[in-house]
C-alpha cells in the first residue's frame, strides 16, 4: 500500500502545533511535529499524537443517536433531524423562543464549522439565553480587553520572542502552551529568553511546571491576585516610575488610576498575599526598569471573585511601565482573517458594552452576548415564563466542567427536550434526547478562526482534511443550518447547501452591494465556512482585496502553503492606535465599572484568610475531559489526586494514596492525597474535569479510573460579578482523613 504524508494543525489546545501524518490503507500510521511548520517548528506534545486514538476511539459517535425508552439507539440522520422536527416547533410554539438556550464548549474553538455557524442557530432561536465554557475560563480578560482596547479579542500578548522579563501570575503556560496566548513549545521560549539573559518569574499558589524551569517563584495567596497586583501600580505611582512610552499620546485615565489604588500600599496587601512588602516593590521595580519586559497572567487570575479586576491590572501594569505595544513588552496580533480590529475604520469603533439583557432568575447581565453558565440551571428549574425547557449543547460537557455539576444533571432531566452536537455519551449529553455526531478532526479541513488573534507570531494556515467522510454524514456547518431551518419552521428536508447560498448572496449585498454579484461570482465553487474565509482573507489586512493587491493572500495561497507549514507573516509589530476600537480613538486604563469594583475590593483586603482553600490545575494530558477516553493521554500515573502540603498534611492527619474527605459548605467530594512540598501551606490542588463515573456515560476507558469532580464540590453561585465567571479556584475548604477501606 501506498503511504501518504499529510500536514495538519493540532485541534486539541491553543497552541495549534503544525503536525505530519502518515496514513497508508485509510489508517493513520504515525503522528509527528511538522518541521517546517512556520508557527510551531516542529514542537509537539502528546495531545497532537493522541488524534489516532480520537479518530479510532470505538467508544466515538459515528451516527446520530435518539433516545427511545430511555435508551440510546442509532439512527439515520434523517431519522435523527426528523426527531427533531417533530417535538421542537410545538415547544417553541407553546413557550416562546426565550425557552430555549443554547451553550457551547471549547472544542468548538477549534473548529470553524462551529465558530462561524453557530451564531446562526442562536440567532434563529432568537433566545437570551446563551451560555460557553468562556465563563468558566476567560470572560474576565475578553471584558478587560474590551474596555480598554475596544474589542473582546483584542488582547495584549507577550511579544516572548524579545522580552527580557516575563512576570507570569497564575498560569501554567508549559503544560498549557498557552491560555488566551497561542504559544508552542513555550519551554523553549523561556529557554530562549533565559540564554540571552532575560528572567522568568512566576507567581502562582502552586510550584507549577513553568515555576519549575522559572528563574524565580513566589507563593501568593489564592484570589489575592488584585491586591498584589493593585500595589505593584500603587508602587509605580509612589515610587514615581510611571511612563506611558510609545504609547503615551493613546492613553485615557492614568491620574484616575493613580487615586483608585493608593489605598493598595505593599505593606496594606502583604498578608493577604502572603507576600512580604518588599517583595511586591522589587517585583514592581524590576518591571518597570528593564526595557522589554511583560505581565502574562491567565487562568488562576481569571476564575476568582476579581477576576475582571486582576486581568484589567495587568494591563494597566504594562501600559504604565511603557511595555504595551512595544517590542519585548505586550503587543497585538495581527491576524490574516476575521479580526474585528483590522476591519473597517482604524483606531475608533464602537467599543464593548454589557447589560443589554439580564438572566431571568438572578438578574445578572449578559457579556459577549452570554450570561453565565453558572445560571444555567436555576434557569431551567425556575417556573414561570421564560423557564428553559429547550436545550441545545454543542461540544460541550458542563456538567463536569461547571460548579455543582449535580445540580445541573438533575436540572437537565427536567428538560422537555434536549439536543446534543457531541462525539460522545458523555456525563451531559446522557441527558440528550437527540445527539448528532460531529466529524473526527482528521476528517474536516482546519483553519484557526481565532487563534492568530492570540499568536505569539502572525502566520496563516490551512489543513486539509487527512481522511474522508464516513458516507452520508454532513459537516457541522451543515447540521447547525439544518437545525436553524428546523427552528424557523421550514422543515427537514430543507437543503443545506441551498441554505448557505441564500444567506452568502444576502451577506453579500450587505457588504459588497453594487458588486455582490461580482463576489458571488469570484467565490463560485466554496461552500460553507470554505467561502467566508475566502472573503475574509482576501479583504483582510494581508489580502489581494479581490485582484487590487495582486501579491496578496487568497485561500489558494494559504491551501497551496500547507506542505510547507503556512506562511509566515512576521513577528508582532506595534499597532496602537491603529487597532483601537474604543469611541474615543484611546486605551481606556480607567474603566468606571472597574473603578468602581476597586472599591469592593478594598473594602475586602481586611477580611480573614481562610485556613484551607482549593484551587484547580491543568496537566498537559487531561487538559479537558473528553482527553481521559484516549489511551495515548490516559497512561501513566493517576493524575485525579488532591496534592497537599506536608504541614496541612500533617495537621490533617492525612496520608499519602490515601482518601480524603473534602467539604465546602454542604457539597463534599473524597479525593485520593498526594502529599507535595510544591503547594503553598493553606492551599489543596485537584484538577478539573474529572468524575467519570456517572450512570449512562459511554467513556468505558475514562471510567477506569474515573477520579473526582472538583467542580461537584464548588458554589455556582459564586461569580466575578462582572464578567459572570465562575470562582473556580480559592474557595474556603475542610479536609479529614477518611478510614482506611472506605
Amino acid at each position: 500500500m501506498i503511504e501518504t504524508i499529510h500536514h495538519r494543525i493540532c485541534p486539541l489546545c491553543e497552541a495549534c502545533c503544525g503536525l505530519e501524518i502518515k496514513v497508508q490503507g485509510g489508517n493513520v500510521t504515525s503522528i509527528k511535529g511538522h518541521a517546517q511548520d512556520v508557527f510551531s517548528a516542529g514542537y509537539i506534545c502528546p495531545k497532537g499524537v493522541a488524534l489516532k486514538d480520537l479518530h479510532e476511539d470505538p467508544d466515538r459517535l459515528r451516527t446520530p443517536m435518539i433516545k427511545r425508552n430511555g435508551t440510546f439507539v442509532q439512527a439515520t440522520w434523517e431519522d435523527a433531524f426528523a426527531e427533531i422536527e417533530r417535538r421542537l416547533p410545538p415547544l417553541l410554539a407553546a413557550h416562546g423562543h426565550n425557552a430555549s438556550a443554547v451553550v457551547v464548549g471549547n472544542p468548538s474553538a477549534h473548529k470553524i464549522g462551529l465558530l462561524s455557524y453557530f451564531g446562526k442557530l442562536a440567532r434563529a432561536l432568537g433566545t437570551k439565553n446563551i451560555f460557553s465554557s468562556s465563563t468558566l475560563d476567560q470572560m474576565p480578560k475578553q471584558l478587560a480587553s474590551g474596555l480598554m482596547f475596544g474589542h473582546w479579542l483584542s488582547v495584549a500578548l507577550p511579544d516572548i520572542a524579545r522580552t527580557d522579563l516575563l512576570l507570569v501570575i497564575g498560569a501554567n503556560p508549559l503544560a498549557s502552551n498557552g491560555s488566551m496566548w497561542t504559544v508552542p513549545d513555550f519551554k523553549g521560549k523561556a529557554r530562549a529568553m533565559q540564554a540571552r539573559g532575560g528572567k522568568l518569574i512566576v507567581i502562582d499558589p502552586r510550584r507549577t511546571e513553568t515555576a519549575a524551569v522559572a528563574d524565580a517563584h513566589h507563593f501568593i495567596r489564592p484570589g489575592a491576585d488584585v491586591f498584589l497586583l493593585a500595589a505593584m501600580v500603587q508602587t509605580l505611582f509612589a515610587d514615581k516610575l510611571v511612563r506611558l512610552g510609545s504609547v503615551a499620546a493613546w492613553v485615557n485615565g492614568v491620574e484616575e488610576v493613580g487615586l483608585a489604588v493608593a489605598a493598595f500600599t505593599p505593606e496594606a496587601v502583604a498578608a493577604r498575599c502572603g507576600l512580604d512588602a518588599q517583595t511586591i516593590r522589587t517585583l514592581a521595580r524590576d518591571l518597570a526598569n528593564t526595557e522589554r519586559a511583560c505581565v502574562y497572567a491567565r487562568i488562576g487570575t481569571c476564575t476568582q471573585e476579581y477576576g475582571t479586576l486582576a486581568s484589567w491590572l495587568v494591563d494597566v501594569l504594562n501600559v504604565l511601565t511603557g511595555h504595551l505595544d512595544m517590542p519585548g513588552g505586550a503587543m497585538f496580533a495581527k491576524s490574516a482573517a476575521f479580526a474585528s480590529n483590522t476591519t473597517g475604520k482604524s483606531g475608533t469603533g464602537k467599543g464593548v458594552s454589557t447589560g443589554r439583557h439580564f438572566a431571568r432568575v438572578s438578574g445578572v447581565p449578559e457579556v459577549f452576548g452570554e450570561l453565565p453558565i453558572t445560571c444555567m440551571a436555576e434557569e431551567i428549574e425556575t417556573t414561570g415564563p421564560g423557564q428553559i425547557r429547550v436545550l441545545f449543547t454543542v461540544a460541550t460537557n458542563p456538567v463536569l466542567s461547571s460548579p455543582n455539576g449535580p445540580r445541573l444533571a438533575a436540572a437537565l432531566d427536567t428538560l422537555d427536550f434536549m439536543v446534543s452536537m457531541d462525539i460522545y455519551v458523555n456525563e451531559t449529553t446522557r441527558h440528550a434526547d437527540v445527539i448528532l455526531p460531529g466529524l473526527s478532526p482528521l476528517e474536516d479541513f482546519h483553519y484557526d478562526l481565532a487563534f492568530p488573534q492570540l499568536s505569539w507570531r502572525n502566520h496563516a494556515r490551512y489543513s486539509p482534511p487527512v481522511l474522508p467522510r464516513t458516507d452520508g454524514t454532513p459537516e457541522e456547518w451543515q447540521t447547525l443550518l439544518k437545525l436553524a431551518a428546523i427552528v424557523r419552521g421550514e422543515g427537514a428536508q430543507t437543503d443545506a447547501n441551498a441554505l448557505d447560498d441564500a444567506q452568502f448572496a444576502e451577506d453579500s449585498q450587505r457588504l459588497a452591494g453594487a458588486n455582490a454579484a461580482a463576489l458571488i461570482e469570484a467565490t463560485k465553487g466554496l461552500k460553507g465556512p470554505q467561502r467566508l474565509l475566502e472573503v475574509a482573507l482576501r479583504t483582510g489586512p494581508y489580502g489581494d482585496l479581490f485582484g487590487v493587491n495582486p501579491d496578496g493572500l487568497t485561500l489558494a495561497k494559504v491551501m497551496a502553503s500547507n506542505s510547507a507549514g503556512g506562511l509566515d507573516l512576521g513577528e508582532l509589530r506595534p499597532r496602537i492606535p491603529e487597532m483601537l476600537r474604543t469611541p474615543s480613538g484611546k486605551v481606556e486604563l480607567a474603566p468606571p465599572s472597574l473603578l468602581s469594583d476597586l472599591i469592593r475590593a478594598a473594602a475586602d483586603l481586611a477580611s480573614p484568610v481562610p485556613d484551607l482553600v482549593i484551587i484547580g490545575r491543568r496537566d498537559v494530558r487531561t487538559n479537558n475531559s473528553w482527553m481521559h477516553n484516549l489511551p495515548t493521554l490516559a497512561k501513566g500515573p493517576f493524575r485525579c489526586t488532591a496534592l497537599v502540603h506536608p504541614e496541612d498534611a500533617e495537621r490533617l492527619k492525612l496520608q499519602d494514596g490515601a482518601l480524603a474527605h473534602i467539604a465546602s459548605g454542604p457539597r463534599s467530594i473524597q479525593a485520593q492525597v498526594q502529599i507535595s512540598a510544591e503547594m503553598m501551606p493553606g492551599v489543596v490542588s485537584l484538577p478539573h474535569g474529572w468524575g467519570h463515573n456517572l450512570p449512562g456515560t459511554r467513556l468505558k476507558l475514562a471510567a477506569q479510573r474515573p477520579g473526582v469532580n472538583l467542580n461537584a464540590l464548588l458554589d455556582d453561585q459564586l461569580r466575578d460579578p462582572l464578567s459572570g465567571n465562575a470562582v473556580l479556584g480559592g474557595v474556603a475548604i475542610t479536609m479529614r482523613a477518611m478510614p482506611r477501606g472506605v
